[in-house]
C-alpha cells in the first residue's frame, strides 16, 4: 500500500483501507503495530499525538463538523475553561451523531471554519461569543478578556459578531459583558474580581494597575486598582505561598504602604463565598 509508506501522521478510515488492503493484511499490519487504531474505524500508521486523535474524530464526523466552544477556544489561545469533554458543532440539519466523549452542538447561524493546526474550527469571535452565551456569568468575563488578550480578535469584532446572535439564548449577557471586557487581565480570578466589583455598582478598576515612583519609574503591577484613590487589589493564589515570593511580596506591601496605596487581599473563598464581602471591603476602601 503506497499511501502507507514514507507519510507521517497519514490517517485512514477503515473504507479506505479496505480499497487497498484485504481484511486479512490489515489485521496482520495491526498484529505488526504497523497499523494503529486511533479511534473506532479510523487508523494511523505512527504513534498520534492530541491534534491526530481530533483529526481522527472528525473523519468519524459528518460534513461540516467543526470544532467548537471549549474545544475550539483552547486552539485559538483562550482555552480557560475545563475540557473534559471534546465539543463539535453541526449545522442543524445534519443528524446528530452519537460518540463517546463528544458534545454535539447545533447552529442555526452560517458560520466557516477556520483551520487551526489542520484542524477545523469555529472563528475565534464566534467561539468567544458562543461560549459568553452559554457559560454561567462568573466565567463569560474571563472568556471575553482572554480572547482579547489573545490577539485573535478585538472587541468590534465581538460586538460584530454578537449582533448575528440576536434572538439566542443567552445573547443578552454576551451583549452586556462584551464592552467590560479587558485583554489586560492576565487570569481567570482578575477578571472574576473584577465582575464581582462592577456587578456591586463599585467604580470599574483598572486591571494590570502600574504603580510608579517618583521618577516615573514603574515599580510594582497591581492585579487590579483605583489610581486617583491609591486603592489596589490583588488576589492571592497558590503562587504567594512560595518562600521568595512571601518575602517579595512583603517588601512590596511595605513600599505601596508608605507610598499612600491602600491594598486589599482577597483569596479564593472570598471571591465564590464571599463576594459581598469583597464589595464592602473596597467600598469602604474606597471612602
Amino acid at each position: 500500500m503506497a499511501s502507507l509508506l514514507g507519510m507521517a501522521n497519514q490517517l485512514w478510515r477503515t473504507d479506505a483501507l479496505v480499497r487497498d488492503l484485504t481484511i486479512g493484511r490489515i489485521r496482520t499490519r495491526l498484529d505488526r503495530e504497523e497499523l494503529l487504531r486511533v479511534r473506532r474505524g479510523v487508523y494511523a500508521d505512527q504513534p498520534c499525538d492530541e491534534d491526530d486523535e481530533l483529526r481522527a474524530l472528525m473523519l468519524r464526523l459528518p460534513d461540516g463538523a467543526m470544532l467548537a466552544r471549549q474545544s475550539a477556544a483552547r486552539r485559538h489561545g483562550f482555552g480557560l475553561l475545563r475540557e473534559d469533554l471534546v465539543h463539535v458543532q453541526l449545522p442543524a440539519t445534519v443528524p446528530k451523531p452519537r460518540l463517546p466523549g463528544v458534545v454535539v452542538h447545533r447552529t442555526v447561524l452560517p458560520v466557516r471554519p477556520v483551520l487551526v493546526r489542520g484542524l477545523p474550527c469555529v472563528p475565534a469571535a464566534r467561539c468567544a461569543v458562543d461560549l459568553a452565551r452559554a457559560v454561567r456569568r462568573l466565567d463569560a468575563l474571563p472568556v471575553l478578556d482572554a480572547a482579547l488578550r489573545s490577539g485573535m480578535v478585538s472587541q468590534d469584532d465581538l460586538l460584530a459578531e454578537v449582533s448575528a446572535h440576536d434572538a439566542l439564548r443567552g445573547v443578552r449577557q454576551a451583549r452586556q459583558l462584551i464592552p467590560l471586557a479587558d485583554g489586560r487581565a492576565e487570569c481567570r480570578q482578575e477578571s472574576q474580581l473584577r465582575l464581582v466589583l462592577i456587578d456591586g455598582g463599585l467604580p470599574l478598576p483598572e486591571p494590570q494597575l502600574w504603580v510608579t515612583d517618583g521618577f516615573g519609574i514603574r515599580l510594582y503591577r497591581l492585579d487590579l486598582g483605583y489610581r486617583e484613590r491609591r486603592v489596589g487589589i490583588e488576589y492571592d493564589g497558590r503562587s504567594h505561598l512560595d518562600g521568595d515570593r512571601l518575602r517579595c511580596d512583603r517588601e512590596r506591601v511595605k513600599w505601596l504602604d508608605a507610598a499612600g496605596w491602600r491594598m486589599r487581599y482577597f483569596t479564593d473563598r472570598d471571591l465564590y463565598r464571599r463576594p459581598e464581602y469583597i464589595r464592602a471591603t473596597i467600598r469602604a476602601a474606597l471612602a
